[in-house]
C-alpha cells in the first residue's frame, strides 16, 4: 500500500489543478498493467489527506472541485498573499468583482438580471470575467430571446478553495440582531437583500447598497470569500451617508435660520 500511496502522491503533487480518483486510477492501471480497484486509491488518498493535517507540514491535500489537490494551509495566507501581492499586481475591477459575486451567489443568472441588481450595463465585466475562466455559460434561459446562463467554473472553485458551492458563505452566517443595516427590519425584506443577491435585488435599498458592499470581495489568489468584509463595507457606506445627510441637514437648518432673522428684521422695519 505504501509502494501506491507513493504514486498517488507524486501524481497530486505534480497535478497542476484537483485530480480526480478515477483519473489516478487509471494511470496506475496503466503503469501496472493490471487493473487498480478505485478503493484502493481512495485509501491511498485519504492516507495523504490524514499524513498531511499533522502542524509539521505547511501544506496538506485538500478535496476540491471533486478532487484533490496539494495546497499550502490558511494558517499561512498572510505572508502567501504578500508574496503573490507584490509579484502581480493585475486585479479585478470593482465592476467585475460585483458581477463576481452576483454570478457566484445567483447562478445561473442572465446578463440581464446581473444588471437588474447593479443597475448598470456589464457586457465589459463579464466579458473579463469570462477571459479569465472564472465564470462559463451555462446554456441558455427559457425566457424571451433565450439569453445565455451564466455560473461559476471549475477554476472558480480552485481559486477559491470550494470544493461545491454549498461551502460559500452564507451572508445571514455573519449578521446579528445587533449590527442589523436599515431596510432588514422591514418583515418583507429577504435575509439577503441587503447584498443584491436574492429576492431582494428588486428592493431600491438593497440596490443602493450591493455596490458598495460587493467591492469587499476582493479575488485574490488564496484567499477565501469574508462576508464580514461586506457587512464592514456595508456600515462605512451607511456611515458615510448619515453622515453626508446630517452635514445636509445642519445647512438647511443654517438657510432656515437666516431666512427667518431676514424676515424678522424686515417685520421690525
Amino acid at each position: 500500500m505504501d509502494f501506491l500511496q507513493n504514486h498517488v502522491e507524486s501524481i497530486v503533487f505534480c497535478a497542476t489543478e484537483p485530480v480526480k480518483a478515477e483519473e489516478i486510477r487509471l494511470v496506475m492501471s496503466e503503469m501496472f498493467e493490471a487493473e487498480v480497484q478505485i478503493e484502493d486509491i481512495e485509501a491511498a488518498l485519504d492516507s495523504l489527506l490524514e499524513k498531511y493535517m499533522s502542524d509539521t507540514y505547511p501544506f496538506q491535500v485538500f478535496r476540491i472541485a471533486g478532487g484533490y489537490q496539494f495546497l499550502t494551509k490558511p494558517a499561512y495566507q498572510t505572508s502567501l498573499g504578500i508574496f503573490l501581492k507584490q509579484k502581480s499586481k493585475k486585479r479585478l475591477s470593482t465592476s467585475a468583482l460585483e458581477v463576481m459575486a452576483i454570478i457566484a451567489y445567483k447562478q445561473p443568472i442572465t446578463k440581464g438580471q446581473i444588471e437588474d441588481i447593479r443597475g448598470v450595463n456589464c457586457d465589459y465585466a463579464v466579458q473579463k470575467l469570462l477571459e479569465k475562466e472564472l465564470i462559463e455559460i451555462k446554456g441558455k434561459s427559457d425566457g424571451v430571446g433565450r439569453p445565455l446562463l451564466y455560473g461559476t467554473s471549475k477554476k472558480f472553485m480552485e481559486y477559491f478553495g470550494l470544493n461545491s458551492l454549498s461551502e460559500l458563505p452564507s451572508p445571514k452566517d455573519f449578521i446579528t440582531l445587533e449590527n442589523t443595516i436599515g431596510t432588514e427590519l422591514d418583515p418583507n425584506f429577504n435575509d439577503y437583500a441587503q447584498f443584491g443577491l436574492t429576492e431582494g435585488e428588486n428592493d431600491p435599498g438593497a440596490q443602493a447598497h450591493a455596490g458598495a458592499t460587493l467591492t469587499a470581495l476582493e479575488i485574490e489568489a488564496g484567499k477565501q470569500l469574508d462576508l464580514q468584509d461586506v457587512i464592514r463595507f456595508e456600515q462605512e457606506a451607511r456611515k458615510e451617508e448619515e453622515q453626508k445627510s446630517e452635514g445636509e441637514s445642519g445647512a438647511d437648518n443654517n438657510i432656515d435660520e437666516e431666512t427667518n432673522g431676514q424676515q424678522e428684521e424686515g417685520e421690525q422695519q
